[in-house]
């Protein structure tokens, strides 16, 4: 296995996969790693679609079009979810609040089921296996895609994890500095521009020389030009039709 070191700083997306399964003890250290996360008030509001199914795979990757869903063994789908709690309040006569209605509930349940994506993440990297953080499976189409896995009221995707057996290793893509990222005491008061246009220029050079597809996509117009599609996304329809119509 990798060490917590090499996990971690070497860690980079893989979208091609060997045919090969993964191995028993392999996904039972990655569902341990999810199970062991930690949650806001240990209420563990979140829970994991394991999808193996090839035919499954193949319908989600036509409503994504993200192929590394098909070709992945394993694809995880991380939710909110506040089913189990509302299913047992109502078994032992709990009267249950519309906290999943307020956004603080909302934040709660993709928090709780990003850090166990990342528990998965590192869990499956540390025993030699790729993966790939897939956000589209939360914004490409939530309606088809919850009545596809029978996602119950109180359920939502948040995102998706393709993992299998790496067919590439990809050049290891440049990070913000530390100075950018880590603040101390306090958010920085200084002007960052100098910094981010040295990083928009290492992506810009990144991108035009990477191992396989290059381009000539910088770093802040790229990201911008995803927020302006993104605006397009019926998120708050989607929620609302599982349940988190935001009252506060």
């Amino acid at each position: 296995m990798k060490s917590v070191k090499e996990t971690l700083l070497e860690r980079r997306s893989t979208r091609r996969y060997e045919r090969e399964h993964i191995s028993s003890n392999h996904l039972n250290l990655i569902y341990a790693a999810i199970r062991n996360s930690p949650t806001s008030y240990n209420g563990q509001q979140f829970s994991v679609i394991d999808i193996s199914d090839q035919e499954t795979k193949i319908k989600l990757y036509e409503l994504t079009n993200q192929k590394q869903i098909k070709t992945c063994n394993r694809f995880l789908l991380f939710c909110a979810d506040y089913n189990k709690i509302t299913t047992i309040a109502k078994a032992k006569n709990i009267d249950m609040p519309e906290f999943p209605k307020t956004m603080d509930g909302v934040m709660v349940g993709i928090i709780d089921a990003s850090i166990a994506m990342m528990s998965a993440v590192v869990a499956a990297e540390s025993c030699g296996l790729g993966t790939c953080c897939i956000g589209y499976a939360r914004t490409a189409a939530p309606a088809q895609i919850a009545e596809l896995l029978k996602l119950p009221q109180g359920v939502f995707a948040v995102c998706g994890l393709a993992i299998g057996v790496p067919r590439e290793t990809n050049d290891l893509k440049p990070k913000q500095s530390k100075e950018l990222v880590i603040h101390h005491n306090h958010y920085r008061t200084d002007d960052m521009t100098p910094e981010l246009l040295d990083y928009d220029n290492r992506i810009t050079q990144y991108n035009a020389s990477r191992s396989g597809t290059t381009s000539d996509n910088d770093w802040a117009s790229h990201i911008v030009d995803y927020y302006r599609e993104a605006m397009n996304y019926e998120m708050l329809e989607a929620l609302r039709n599982q349940g988190f119509d935001a009252v506060k």
